[in-house]
């Protein structure tokens, strides 16, 4: 018996010890520790200052480079409407050209035409 009640009251003793040092408050940061986060604060706050300067860079550059291509598209676009007129003038040129060829034709057919007419007349009286 005696065994048994030392080996509860070891047991005893071990659950006390055990839950005072589970249960006791955690003790804040040392200084040292406190500092070396205090520093490694400030260089991510410096590392964000450079990646948003970084950012805002590459924004402007994107910008312009817009700009750029904006300005670009709409002198092509100014350029092919400049080539269809200048193609459809072409065109107009050239049908008028034919047309007037064959207006041309036309008339002197027209022509040649009356004048046989006439000369079947003739004959024919």
């Amino acid at each position: 018996m005696k065994r048994s009640a030392l080996k509860i009251f070891v047991l005893t003793v071990c659950v006390v010890v055990m839950s005072i040092a589970g249960c006791g408050n955690q003790e804040p940061p040392s200084v040292k520790k406190s500092r070396l986060i205090a520093v490694e604060n400030m260089q991510l706050t410096k590392e964000l200052g450079q990646r948003n300067k970084e950012i805002e860079r590459l924004n402007e550059l994107h910008n312009k480079e817009s700009k750029k291509q904006e300005k670009l598209l709409a002198k092509c676009v100014q350029e092919k409407e400049s080539w269809k007129q200048k193609a459809r003038q072409n065109v107009r040129n050239q049908v008028k050209g034919v047309f007037d060829a064959v207006m041309e034709q036309n008339v002197k057919l027209s022509e040649e035409n009356e004048k046989l007419k006439a000369q079947i007349e003739k004959l024919q009286q």
